[in-house]
């Protein structure tokens, strides 16, 4: 009966794990299959949100990235990883690389330097 109780016990402790990484993984407001950004720390302030690679973020978000989200599909050969450009046109140093699932509520290393991104296979 131990064992059973034991067993039981365990199973429930590691379910109430997997629920609580899902509920951490979908804390920034960004649909499925996108990658979103925000002007302020913790998904805060304008958003844009993104299902494709974007060479050239508007004035309203160049330079003014403070929070990411990658909530992109992943899949055999789908780029699922967001690379974060500095400049326009894909150039200049990778901010941020995500991968599937990864949210950023604030790098100081990256913020206020976003200019572009691709979607890519990985980092």
């Amino acid at each position: 009966m131990n064992r059973i109780t034991a067993l039981l016990t365990a199973t429930l402790l590691s379910g109430g794990a997997v629920l609580a990484t899902s509920a951490a993984a979908g804390a920034a407001d960004c649909r499925s299959g996108y990658f979103c950004v925000w002007t302020d720390a913790n998904f805060d302030g304008m958003k844009i949100e993104h299902s494709g690679d974007d060479h050239w973020w508007e004035g309203d978000m160049f330079k003014q990235d403070s929070s990411w989200a990658n909530h992109g599909v992943s899949g055999p050969g789908v780029p699922d990883h967001v690379k974060i450009y500095e400049g326009r046109e894909l150039t200049g140093r990778v901010t941020l690389c995500l991968a599937p699932g990864q949210e950023v509520a604030y790098d100081g290393g990256a913020n206020d330097d976003g200019g572009s991104h691709t979607w890519t296979t990985g980092c």
